[in-house]
C-alpha cells in the first residue's frame, strides 16, 4: 500500500467514524407526511391602520413563511383559509409553544427620538407625544417613528465577551435607513448628557425594548454614520435570536391571533410508508447486482462505497437538523443510484486505458486504475460543479420545499465525491494490489470492453451524421410536448391553485390511510388525509363540486360510524406566489451560472448547447404531464429539478470527453471527435441510466400512490435526458460550432490554447 493510500484510508476511516457517531446519537426529524406535527390555526384581524381582508391574509402568510424558514423547520406547510385564517403546519418542533409564540407577534419595529419624560404610560401606539415606559420603569415621551423596521437590512444576534455586555441583536440599516439613523442620533448628540432627548427609543409592538443613550463622542448634527447599530437590553441567546429572527422576517401587516394549536398525524399511513420502503430496498438491491454483474469485483467495491455514500449522507442531514419527508427519501434512494455515475466513468476510463496497452508491455491493473481516476476526475468536477451552483442558488435566493431541495442536493453532491474519489479508490487500490487479483486480471472487470463498448467499436456508427435530423426530431418532441400544454393544459396541484379543507369529528377513530383509499375510490383520489386526536378526521383536496362534497360527506359519514362536519373552509395555495416567484429566479440565476461555468470550462457554444437541452428536458417532461393528466404539485417540482441536475450531468461528460479529443487531435473534424466522444461515452451513458431506472421502477411498481408520478416523472426525465445529450446536446453543438464564424488561424490558436489547458486538467491527480 503506498503513502497516498495509506493516507486516503485514514480519511476515510475518519469521516466514516464521524458519520457513524452522528447516524447513532442525532435524532431523525420526520415530515408531515410521515410522523405528523403541530397544526396551528391563525386568524387575521383589523388593525388602527390596516383591515385584514385577504390581501392582507395572503401578505401575512408570506410573512409568517420566512419566520418558520428562519425557525429552522424543513418543509413546513402553509395555506390560507378563507379570507381571515392561516394554517400552519410544523413538521418535528420540539417546542410548539415558541413557535405560536414567534408566529403571533406582529413585529411592528420602530425607533424614536425621546422629547422627554412623561407622567405615566398609556398603552396606546407610539404616535407623536406617546408616552410609553422602557425598561426601566422611566416613562419617556416619544417622537414620531424616524425609521422603521423595513429598513433594516439585516438583525444577527449577537454576543459580545470583552465588554461583558452580553448578548445584543446588532442591526444593519439601508438606504433611507441609514441616513435617517444619522439624523436622529446627530440630533441627539446635541442635547445634554444626561437629558432624555440624548436617547433613542426602540419600540416592538408598543413596548420599549431598548432606549441607549448616544455617546457623548457623537459628533453634533453628524450622528452615527456607517448604517449599523445595536439593540441591547439584557437579552439573553434566546431572546436575542428571536428578537433578530423577527426582525429579518418582517412585520405583520395586520395582527394574528392564535385560535387553535394541536397535534396531526400523518398524511401517510403505515402501509404506504413500509411500502416505499421496501421498493428503496428492492431498488437499490438490483442496482447493486447490476453494477457487481458489469463490474465485477470493482462492481461488488462500488456497492461498499454506495453504501457509505447512504452512511455520509444520512448523517449530513442529521448534522443540519433536516427533516426527511417521503419525497425527500425517495430522492436520497434515488441519489444512492444516481451516486454511481462517478464510479462508471472511473471504471469505464480505467478499462479503455488497459486495453490500450501495446501488446508486448500492457498496462497493469494499478496503473490502468490510477489513469481511470486522473482522466475523469475533469469530467466528475465539471458535473458536481455546475450541480453544485444551482443547488446553492436555490438554497440562497428560494424558500419552503425548493430552498430544502438545494441542501438535499448540496449534501448529496459532496457525498458522492467522497464515495466515488476517496472511499471506492481506496477499496479498488488496496483489491489490485493483492496477488491473487493480479493474476486473474479479468475479475476485476477491467480486462475487456464490456458488451456495449465491443459491440461499438466493431459497428463504428457515425450518429451524427444526420444531425440535422436529430435535431428537427427533438423539435418535433418539443412542439409535441407545448401542444400538450396548449391543448390539454396544465393541471396543478392542491399546493399551487389552493382548494378545500373540511374537518370532521367522528362516533369512532378513523384511520387515515382507510379514509384515503375510501376516498380514492369514491373519485376524489387526490385527497390528503390527516387525523388529530382519536375523532377529527380533516380531509384537504380540490376545489369540489356540490355532487363531490355530498360524496365525501356520505364517505367519512360511514367510515366513522356517524360524521359531524365542524370546519369547510377554501384553502389558498401552500407553495405561493412569492415562493414561486423565488424558485423561478432561483432557477434562472442557477441556468446562468451553468452557462457562463460551462462558458469558461468549455466554449460558448458547448454551454448554449447545454443549457438548451436542459429546456429540452423540462419542456418536454412538462409536455408529457400534461398529455398524461397528471398533476403538477410540490413533488413533481422536486422531480424537475433532478431531471436538470441529471440532463446537465450527462451533457458535461460528453463536452468533456470532446474537450479532450479535441486536444489530443488538432486540426481533425469537429463533427468527428464529437461521434468518437459520443461512442466513447455511451457505456457510461448506459450504465449509469440503468442503475437508476432500477430503483426508479421498483419505486413506480411498489411504492403506492405516493410515489408513482414521482418515479414517472424521473424516468420520463432521465430517459429524454439522455436522450438529449447525445441527439441534441451534441448535434447542437456542432452546428454552432461549424457557424461560430471565427476564421482558421483563430481557431487554431484557440485550439493550442485549450489544447494546452485541457491537457493539464487530464493530468490533473485526486
Amino acid at each position: 500500500m503506498t503513502r497516498a493510500t495509506r493516507v486516503r484510508a485514514l480519511l476515510a476511516l475518519a469521516i466514516l467514524a464521524l458519520s457513524t457517531f452522528l447516524a447513532l446519537t442525532q435524532p431523525v426529524r420526520l415530515g408531515l407526511d410521515l410522523r405528523g406535527g403541530t397544526q396551528l390555526v391563525l386568524e387575521t384581524r383589523d388593525s388602527p391602520t390596516a383591515k385584514a381582508d385577504r390581501d392582507a391574509t395572503d401578505r401575512t402568510l408570506e410573512v409568517l413563511r420566512r419566520r418558520v424558514d428562519a425557525l429552522g423547520v424543513s418543509e413546513p406547510h402553509l395555506a390560507r383559509a378563507g379570507d381571515h385564517r392561516i394554517v400552519v403546519e410544523l413538521p418535528g418542533l420540539d417546542d410548539p409553544d415558541e413557535a405560536a409564540a414567534v408566529l403571533g407577534r406582529t413585529a411592528q419595529l420602530t425607533v424614536h427620538p425621546v422629547l422627554g419624560t412623561g407622567p405615566g404610560p398609556r398603552s396606546a401606539p407610539a404616535d407623536p407625544g406617546t408616552v410609553l415606559t422602557d425598561d426601566t420603569g422611566t416613562p419617556l415621551r416619544l417622537g414620531p417613528p424616524a425609521l422603521t423596521g423595513a429598513e433594516v437590512q439585516r438583525a444577527e444576534a449577537e454576543f459580545d465577551a470583552e465588554s461583558g455586555s452580553g448578548w445584543s441583536v446588532g442591526l444593519s440599516l439601508r438606504g433611507t435607513g441609514e441616513r435617517a439613523w444619522a439624523r436622529l442620533t446627530g440630533t441627539a448628540a446635541c442635547a445634554a448628557p444626561h437629558d432624555p432627548a440624548s436617547r433613542a427609543a426602540i419600540v416592538l409592538d408598543r413596548k420599549i425594548i431598548s432606549s441607549p443613550q448616544v455617546e457623548s463622542s457623537v459628533a453634533c448634527g453628524v450622528g452615527i454614520t456607517g448604517g449599523t447599530t445595536r439593540i441591547t437590553g439584557g437579552f439573553d441567546q434566546r431572546a436575542a435570536q428571536e428578537l433578530a429572527l423577527l426582525i429579518n422576517g418582517g412585520a405583520l401587516p395586520v395582527p394574528v391571533d392564535i385560535v387553535e394549536q394541536r397535534a396531526v398525524g400523518p398524511t401517510l399511513g403505515a402501509l404506504a410508508i413500509t411500502s416505499s420502503a421496501q421498493a428503496a430496498v428492492l431498488g437499490v438491491a438490483l442496482t447493486a447486482v447490476f453494477i457487481t454483474v458489469v463490474y465485477r469485483l470493482l462492481g461488488a467495491l462500488a456497492t461498499l462505497a454506495l453504501a457509505c455514500y447512504a452512511l455520509i449522507s444520512y448523517a449530513a442531514l442529521l448534522a443540519l437538523g433536516a427533516t426527511l419527508t417521503l419525497p425527500g427519501l425517495a430522492g436520497f434512494v434515488l441519489a444512492v443510484g444516481m451516486a454511481v455515475d462517478a464510479n462508471v466513468l472511473v471504471f469505464e476510463r480505467a478499462r479503455e486505458e488497459y486495453a490500450a496497452g501495446p501488446p508486448a508491455r500492457p498496462r497493469t491493473l494499478r496503473s490502468a486504475l490510477a489513469a481511470g481516476f486522473r482522466n475523469a476526475f475533469s469530467a466528475i468536477a465539471d458535473s458536481n460543479v455546475t450541480t453544485l451552483l444551482a443547488a446553492v442558488l436555490l438554497f440562497f435566493f428560494a424558500s419552503g420545499p425548493v430552498r430544502g431541495f438545494g441542501v438535499t442536493l448540496c449534501i448529496g453532491v459532496a457525498a458522492s465525491m467522497v464515495s466515488a474519489l476517496l472511499i471506492t479508490r481506496v477499496l479498488a487500490e488496496c483489491a489490485v494490489a493483492l496477488p491473487p487479483v493480479r493474476r486473474r486480471p479479468r475479475l476485476t472487470g477491467l480486462a475487456g470492453l464490456g458488451r456495449v463498448r465491443s459491440w461499438l467499436a466493431r459497428r463504428r456508427p457515425d450518429l451524427l451524421r444526420h444531425r440535422r435530423r436529430w435535431l428537427a426530431l427533438s423539435g418535433a418532441a418539443l412542439l409535441l410536448a407545448v401542444s400538450g400544454i396548449a391543448v390539454r393544459g396544465l393541471d396543478y396541484g392542491v399546493e399551487f391553485t389552493g382548494g378545500r379543507m373540511i374537518e370532521y369529528t367522528t362516533t369512532r377513530p378513523v384511520d387515515a390511510e382507510r379514509a384515503r383509499a375510501a376516498l380514492g375510490t369514491a373519485g376524489l383520489d387526490r385527497a390528503q388525509v390527516t387525523t388529530s386526536g382519536d375523532d377529527a378526521l380533516t380531509v384537504r383536496t380540490e376545489r369540489l363540486s356540490a355532487a363531490q362534497l355530498r360524496t365525501a360527506d356520505r364517505v367519512v359519514d360511514k367510515l366513522g360510524g356517524g360524521a359531524e362536519k365542524v370546519r369547510d373552509e377554501l384553502i389558498g395555495p401552500s407553495l405561493g406566489d412569492e415562493l414561486r416567484r423565488g424558485a423561478l429566479v432561483a432557477l434562472g440565476l442557477a441556468l446562468a451560472a451553468q452557462l457562463v461555468y460551462l462558458a469558461v470550462r468549455f466554449r460558448w457554444t458547448f454551454a448554449l448547447s447545454a443549457v438548451v437541452a436542459m429546456a429540452h428536458d423540462v419542456l418536454v417532461l412538462v409536455g408529457v404531464f400534461a398529455w398524461l393528466g397528471k398533476s403538477l404539485d410540490g413533488v413533481f417540482l422536486a422531480s424537475l429539478l433532478t431531471v436538470l441536475g441529471y440532463s446537465v450531468n450527462d451533457s458535461v461528460v460528453v463536452f468533456d470527453r470532446i474537450r479532450e479529443l479535441r486536444a489530443g487531435a488538432r486540426g481533425a473534424p469537429f463533427p468527428d471527435l464529437a461521434n468518437a466522444a459520443v461512442l466513447q461515452t455511451v457505456p457510461r451513458t448506459v450504465n449509469t441510466g440503468m442503475g437508476a431506472v432500477f430503483i426508479l421502477a421498483a419505486l413506480a411498481a411498489l411504492g403506492g400512490d405516493s410515489l408513482t408520478d414521482f418515479a414517472l416523472a424521473l424516468l420520463i426525465g432521465i430517459t429524454v435526458g439522455t436522450y438529449s445529450s447525445v441527439f441534441t446536446a451534441t448535434p447542437l453543438a456542432v452546428v454552432l460550432e461549424r457557424h461560430d464564424g471565427a476564421s482558421p488561424r483563430r481557431t487554431a490558436r484557440r485550439t493550442a490554447r485549450r489544447g494546452g489547458r485541457d491537457r493539464r486538467d487530464s493530468g490533473a491527480r485526486v
